[in-house]
């Protein structure tokens, strides 16, 4: 895979959120409280709302229009609703943030 060395942990908030350009439109990065970093699509497989302005807690992010529940770790909303967002490899090395861009990830 080729990763790309986007920022510094410490660049995206804990608990919050970073939007980087992809090759589709606006990726968010989320950063949990233990650190762990995911990459999904900026948006809501409802209604296209901006994922990266959401609430995070645990590891999913609730949209800001309409409070879909999604999971960071698979893009899947959480049920009864149905849906998904694609989601991109992450790895946090030497305490840098890097994705991979060129493919979005199955959902699991």
């Amino acid at each position: 895979m080729n990763w790309l060395d986007i920022c510094a942990l410490e660049e995206i908030p804990r608990l919050g959120s970073r939007v980087i350009d992809g090759p589709k439109g606006d990726i968010a990065l989320f950063r949990t409280s233990e650190d762990e970093v995911f990459a999904l699509d900026d948006r809501c497989p409802h209604k296209g709302g901006p994922l990266s302005q959401g609430i995070i807690y645990g590891k999913q992010v609730a949209c800001p229009l309409h409070n879909w529940q999604i999971q960071l770790e698979s893009g899947e909303a959480v049920a009864p609703d149905v849906g998904c967002t694609h989601r991109y490899p992450t790895r946090v090395e030497g305490g840098r943030v890097q994705v991979v861009l060129e493919k979005a990830l199955a959902s699991a």
